[in-house]
């Protein structure tokens, strides 16, 4: 097994623990692994499976994530190295700033209190657009519980793995489900309708025909148009992608039940409101309607025992040291 090592600088404040669950969202998901200690996850890099093992160091000032990439035979190489520092740092929003959030907070007793009680938690996001496609088709019209034992039954039959004794499956690749019958799909519990989805999406993005991660440089109308026009694609599978996989802060998937849920208990949302409501709502606390979403999940999370929250939140979160370095490498 080879094995390169390296570390990343987070400014303050930073937990893992809680940026993790707001990715994992559920205990049973396979995809994104998580003991309490280290994150661990299974990439297809340059033609082979690599895992990815993160802690975060105990802290003696500015929080720093210990890497690990193993893969069998030879050691990842520097580029490879390079490869994994972008994905995470895209996967665990390790460059959000989060100041103008807690300003935002502190002039709003609902929402302060819920940004105290998770301080530290950055906005993640799928490593590929493609998958954040995926898991919004998997989960929408569904619970969440069987969203993502339909996700962990595609990663076991079609996803990457290292091959070692411990080794677990990540998540398909479009070019590992680009030749998958749709009905080998609804054996694994996908119905009629979503296996055709998910494999016309793959074989579209593994020939070229689709260029999702495009949607980087779009706007949002633009983006949403695209997703859209895609098969098994709604409104809320469109809003999800944008927050999940394009990083659009900005979003609060106004269908999403669990979210207006937790609004109604948070923050005394009509249980009558619709999307319009939601949106309405979520326009108070622009630009972060979609990090207020991932305190709402962590909320939920920590009342189901799943989360521990911040015991004694500081009464404003500490911000950014000024000129504090983002990155640090060691062989």
């Amino acid at each position: 097994m080879g094995v390169r090592s390296f570390e990343i600088e987070v400014p303050t404040p930073f937990r893992l623990d809680l940026t993790v669950w707001a990715l994992r969202r559920r205990p049973h998901n396979e995809v994104d692994r998580f003991d309490g200690t280290s994150y661990r996850r299974t990439l297809a890099m340059g033609g082979r499976p690599v895992e990815l093992r993160v802690r975060q160091k105990p802290e003696t000032g500015t929080p720093v994530l210990a890497v690990e990439l193993r893969a069998v035979g030879a050691a990842p190489s520097n580029r490879r190295v390079t490869e994994a520092r972008r994905v995470l740092e895209a996967m665990l929003g390790l460059g959000v700033d989060l100041e103008g959030f807690y300003r935002l907070a502190e002039h709003d007793a609902r929402l302060c209190t819920l940004a105290q009680r998770f301080v530290g938690v950055r906005p993640p996001r799928f490593p590929s657009v493609f998958e954040a496609v995926v898991n919004a088709i998997a989960c929408q019209q569904l619970s969440l519980i069987v969203g993502i034992h339909l996700l962990n039954r595609l990663a076991q039959r079609y996803g990457p793995v290292t091959g070692a004794p411990d080794g677990a499956a990540g998540f398909p690749t479009p070019e590992g489900l680009a030749g998958a019958n749709p009905e080998d799909l609804r054996d694994l519990g996908f119905s009629r309708s979503k296996a055709s989805a998910v494999t016309t999406l793959a074989h579209r993005v593994a020939t070229g025909d689709l260029d999702l991660e495009a949607l980087h440089h779009a706007d949002d109308d633009q983006a949403i148009a695209t997703l859209l026009g895609l098969s098994g694609i709604g409104r809320w599978s469109a809003e999800y992608t944008l927050l999940r996989g394009l990083g659009r802060l900005h979003v609060l998937p106004g269908d999403d039940v669990g979210a207006r849920n937790n609004l109604q208990k948070r923050f005394g949302l009509d249980p009558s409101g619709g999307y319009d409501a939601i949106a309405e709502l979520s326009r108070s606390w622009a630009p972060y309607g979609g990090l207020v979403y991932f305190h709402l999940l962590l909320d939920s999370l920590a009342t189901a025992g799943h989360v521990t929250a911040t015991a004694r939140p500081p009464k404003a979160p500490p911000r950014r040291r000024p000129g504090a370095r983002g990155r640090r490498e060691a062989r």
